[in-house]
């Protein structure tokens, strides 16, 4: 059996203890859970045609981590009472924390997920997020997500790009980029797979990234939103 992952790195951090998750792959631990159901994806699925409602559709690509199309033979994982089911309902964060006194952004690479909370400690929003990856094929070394406590210090709109990658020349797509660390931000794209798979930055949803970016942060002029981003796993998601 694997070990939990302990919440003694919330208290460290933040001086409140969060959620307690096994160190497995985060769709196969809820399968096991009665209050969801885990369907088998077919050759020729889509979100679209497995879920034609656009708002449940949403629901459950965010519940999955996932804005890319699911593969054939893939796990989803679906909510029982979709019906009366709203996206904050499945947050994998706590809904009230004590207040921490600023906006704060917390990455859980482990959960695949970032969480907004108010100076209040109240959680405004969360969304899925891809981390940086154990290890980056072109770099020839790890990339994880650095840990740790950060503030966002420079940000960009819809065109920010990568100045580094693709390798040798950049110019991957990073809109609405929040940089905390070094070059490592949170920023919007296409490809949040479900898994950490990124060189350091933390990718997650574009209108995500949008909310973040332009109603909910302060600028980097005002003192800059804080980041916390958690440590991983003794294993990442696979």
């Amino acid at each position: 059996m694997r070990k939990i992952i302990s919440t003694i790195l919330f208290i460290v951090l933040l001086n409140f203890a969060g959620s307690v998750w096994a160190m497995e792959p985060y769709l196969a631990k809820l399968c096991q859970d009665t209050k969801f159901t885990c369907i088998k994806v077919h050759r020729g699925d889509t979100w679209e045609n497995m879920f034609a409602d656009p708002e449940l559709r949403g629901i459950v690509m965010r519940f999955n981590r996932m804005d890319v199309e699911p593969k054939p033979n893939q796990t989803i994982v679906v909510p029982d009472d979709m019906a009366d089911v709203k996206l904050m309902d499945l947050s994998p964060f706590d809904s009230q924390i004590p207040a921490p006194g600023e906006k704060t952004i917390i990455v859980n690479p482990s959960l695949n997920a970032w969480g907004a909370y108010d100076a209040e400690g109240h959680l405004v929003k969360w969304g899925p997020a891809s981390t940086g990856s154990d290890w980056c094929s072109d770099t020839g070394r790890g990339c994880r997500t650095t840990s740790g406590d950060f503030s966002i210090y420079r940000v960009g709109g819809p065109s920010c790009a990568s100045t580094k990658f693709p390798l040798p020349h950049g110019g991957a797509p990073m809109p609405y980029c929040m940089f905390f660390d070094k070059g490592e931000a949170i920023h919007g794209s296409d490809e949040v797979m479900g898994y950490n798979a990124s060189h350091g930055c933390v990718r997650i949803f574009v209108d995500d990234a949008r909310w973040l970016n332009k109603d909910f942060i302060d600028r980097p002029d005002d003192g800059g939103t804080k980041v916390i981003v958690l440590k991983y796993p003794e294993k990442t998601q696979i």
